[in-house]
């Protein structure tokens, strides 16, 4: 039986259908559900770090905080319109890992994420989040298209 349900969510396409899924997942079982966004803090800044001082690195960061609390405050509320418990949490770092860290401390009983599509050079270059998260889970996972 699901007791805890985990959505890793960043605002895509696909991310908004997990959150219908985990919904009615969470729904049908009773369960609690959290909804998490990674920030993730080093590849930001790895990549904007050669367009120097003109770009305010702090500031983008702290806009991505705000859109992932943002986001994830919709989502809780679209949860709770649904009948459901749900709680939230920005996180800072490699996305899958801070995924399956949280999964781990909460003790989720599902990790649901949405597939990024990532075309094959980006999925050899770079890796899939959700990919690392289904293959490193301990717990069962779905990932919807």
């Amino acid at each position: 039986m699901l007791k805890k349900v985990l959505l890793a969510y960043d605002g895509s396409e696909n991310a908004k259908r997990a959150l219908e899924m985990a919904i009615d997942i969470a729904s049908h079982y009773a369960a609690t559900l959290t909804v998490v966004e990674v920030v993730d803090i080093h590849s930001i800044s790895y990549v904007l770090a050669p367009h120097g001082p003109s770009l305010d690195i702090d500031r983008v960061i702290e806009d991505l905080r705000a859109k992932a609390s943002g986001d994830i405050k919709q989502c809780i509320k679209i949860a709770e319109e649904n009948g459901l418990v749900a709680d939230g949490d920005v996180l800072e770092g490699d996305p899958a890992t801070e995924v399956l860290r949280h999964s781990g401390e909460m003790k989720a009983d599902l990790i649901v994420t949405g597939s990024r599509g990532l075309s094959l050079w980006k999925r050899l270059l770079m890796g899939s989040v959700s990919h690392r998260i289904v293959s490193e889970s301990k717990v069962a996972t779905l990932v919807v298209r």
